[in-house]
């Protein structure tokens, strides 16, 4: 039995990395990168074939390519350099790289001391390096990080900020960060451990625990890979690091009863498949030989033509309701539609063509008229079944289309088997609705499988499989999400203090009091679900995983408006909204009030502001002073009155 781990292949970083490369050379450009853009011979080879060519230093890439920077990021001198060289570049930095430079550059730039966990020679640890503004220390393991600490202690009291290269062993990191707590209770530790990573290595020794023989697949060169070597091989006496399937150990997968497979974050897909397809192989050609040609006896014994028999038939004519074929013998063979395809929507046309070889089995024979029936739709089931058992093993992605609403849930057809996914498992979050789903393909994991022959029963869920891309989506975020980032996202639900707006995967939230600058009941005043909306990142907890959004704009602030266009001495028209026994509160502009005192209403004694004034009456009004700060501004009838009185009697003079 083989099991291949979730996690291998391609991080996100790396893949990130490779896309940008594949693209450039899609737009015919011509690429250099700087080093190995993975650590993987076989598609640095692959790159290479296609033009892209490696430098070593910025001063030797071409004038006229595009430099790419790798996944591991470079140094402040560096790219000071590519400026110098006048390079075309993309940085094809990982997010999670990029993170820890702005980390050590903060801190050090405090006149913290920065320590590194990681391998001083490797790129990524070169480039963090690169932009610390003071003392570091780059440690491998416990033993090297306290004897950098004791020299430290002694030097100077300096606070202390470590991080890690993100590929680091996840156990000695936690063993590291015990010991600078130990040793020194003011130390920082951000954990820069790739979540990916951290998954991988965890993951890798699970299965090397259960495996006869291990294999890790991944460059030599890679640093991870070489961490998920050490991990497995302390679990599993029989592990071997490979390149490619060149390198595979025939003799001991031959042997295997439970083999495990991982690889490196700079593995490609088509390198695992060609490792597995060869596994594959070998041991079916082994289980071959242990029963004795059993699949040739099996065929002997069809030939009977028994019920359940299987034949193989040569299409020989197409009707809309059957298929007719021969099978070597007298009788006729029929196939009707209803056994051809398990799609009630197929036509016989689209299905086959006359001279289709089709695997077949007997249902009935009839040897009065000479016919046998026979159906396709159950040896596809087979085929199926065993798919879709061998996805459960190994909690593979099953790709169907959805063909029934039921009650309950949904009907996903898939490899001509239909599995029912429940309400809870089919949509990414408890009650959406499941029409939506119907004819659609969809992405789904087996959960559950029961029964046997035909009362075989499989149940999936789509949630599985969202839930991780949604985890893809959210570590990505978290990467290069940093307060003051803009973003075009969709409102997604609305409540009574807020709007939540998906922001490419992630939900954060936009509070009531974030949405307008003058005063709402209710967020539906301003936002709608599904509207598009261009909001900020105003706050980040990752630790809960919340994200505070702002919406409003600063060049709307009522405040500013009335700043630049209401200065004090500025006479307009108001809009009585408020009475009460000192004063009248006025509208200036929406989301400002301002405040009439009794004695400033009329020259002639006002007792009551409601004897003279009422709600929604529109006056002039001078503005006779502003309080920014208190958000106060007083407002005059009387000193408008005067005005406009001393503005006729200047009038009358000049005539």
């Amino acid at each position: 039995m083989i099991k291949v781990a979730k996690t291998a292949g391609f991080c996100f970083g790396v893949s990130r990395a490779v896309n940008i490369v594949e693209k450039l050379l899609e737009n015919g450009k011509k690429v250099t990168t700087l080093g190995p853009i993975i650590h993987n011979p076989q598609m640095v080879d692959s790159l290479a074939a296609r033009g892209v060519k490696i430098a070593d230093a910025p001063e030797q890439a071409e004038k006229d390519a595009t430099l790419v920077i790798r996944s591991h990021g470079v140094s402040l001198e560096v790219m000071h350099r590519i400026g110098e060289c006048q390079l075309e570049y993309q940085d094809a930095t990982c997010p999670f790289v990029r993170k820890i430079h702005k980390i050590v550059a903060e801190h050090s730039s405090n006149g913290e001391l920065i320590l590194i966990a990681g391998d001083k020679n490797h790129p990524e640890v070169q480039g963090i390096t690169g932009h610390i503004k003071g003392e570091f220390h780059v440690f491998s393991d416990c033993h090297e990080l306290e004897i950098i600490l004791k020299n430290i202690l002694k030097k100077n009291n300096k606070p202390v900020c470590m991080v890690a290269q993100t590929t680091f062993d996840t156990k000695e990191w936690k063993n590291s960060s015990k010991m600078l707590q130990k040793l020194c209770t003011n130390g920082k530790i951000f954990d820069t451990i790739c979540s990916a990573t951290s998954d991988r290595q965890s993951e890798a020794e699970m299965l090397a625990k259960e495996s006869d023989v291990m294999l890790v697949i991944g460059g030599r060169q890679s640093s991870n890979t070489n961490k998920l070597y050490r991990i497995c091989k302390s679990c599993c006496e029989e592990t071997y690091l490979i390149e490619s399937v060149s390198e595979l150990p025939l003799e001991a997968v031959r042997k295997a009863g439970r083999i495990g497979v991982t690889a490196g974050a700079s593995t490609p897909a088509s390198i695992i498949k060609e490792v597995l397809a060869t596994m594959s192989e070998e041991i079916k050609n082994v289980e071959e030989s242990k029963t004795e040609n059993f699949e040739e006896l099996l065929e002997e014994s069809f030939k009977n033509y028994n019920t359940n028999g299987r034949v193989r038939g040569i299409v020989v004519s197409i009707t809309p309701t059957e298929v007719r074929v021969d099978v070597g013998r007298k009788q006729t063979g029929i196939v009707p539609l209803s056994e051809l395809s398990s799609d009630p929507n197929a036509k016989t046309e689209d299905l086959v063509k006359e001279g289709d070889e089709l695997d077949l089995i007997i249902m009935k024979t009839n040897d009065q008229e000479g016919t046998i029936l026979l159906s396709k739709r159950l040896v596809d089931a087979q085929k199926g079944w065993d798919e879709i058992a061998e996805a459960y093993e190994n909690k593979t992605v099953v790709h169907g289309v959805v063909t029934d609403v039921i009650k309950g849930g949904v009907l996903a057809l898939t490899n001509g088997i239909k599995v029912f996914i429940p309400a809870s498992q089919a949509t990414a979050t408890r009650g959406e609705s499941l029409e939506g789903l119907l004819k659609k393909e969809v992405d789904f994991r087996i959960i559950e499988t029961t029964g046997r022959n035909n009362r075989r029963r499989a149940v999936g869920s789509i949630r599985s499989v969202l839930d991780d891309e949604r985890k893809q989506k959210e570590e990505a975020f978290w990467a290069e999400a940093e307060v003051g980032k803009v973003y075009s996202g969709t409102v997604k639900s609305l409540t009574s203090y807020g709007a939540f707006v998906d922001i490419g995967g992630i939900d954060g939230m936009v509070h009531i009091s974030e949405l307008s600058w003058k005063r709402i009941k209710h967020p539906s005043e301003i936002v709608n679900v599904g509207d598009q909306v261009e909001v900020y990142i105003k706050a980040l907890d990752q630790e809960k995983g919340k994200i505070s959004l702002g919406y409003k704009k600063a060049e709307d602030n009522p405040w500013e408006i009335l700043r630049n266009q209401y200065p004090v001495g500025t006479v307009c028209e108001v809009e009585i909204v408020g009475l009460t026994q000192f004063g009248a509160f006025a509208k200036i502009i929406d989301g400002i009030d301002g405040l009439i005192h009794v004695s400033q209403i009329s020259e002639e004694r006002v007792e009551k502001p409601e004897d003279v004034l009422s709600v929604g009456q529109k006056v002039t009004v001078k503005i006779t002073a502003i309080d920014f700060d208190k958000k106060r501004i007083s407002l005059s009838i009387k000193a408008a009155a005067e005005g406009e009185e001393s503005e006729a009697e200047a009038a009358e003079e000049a005539e």
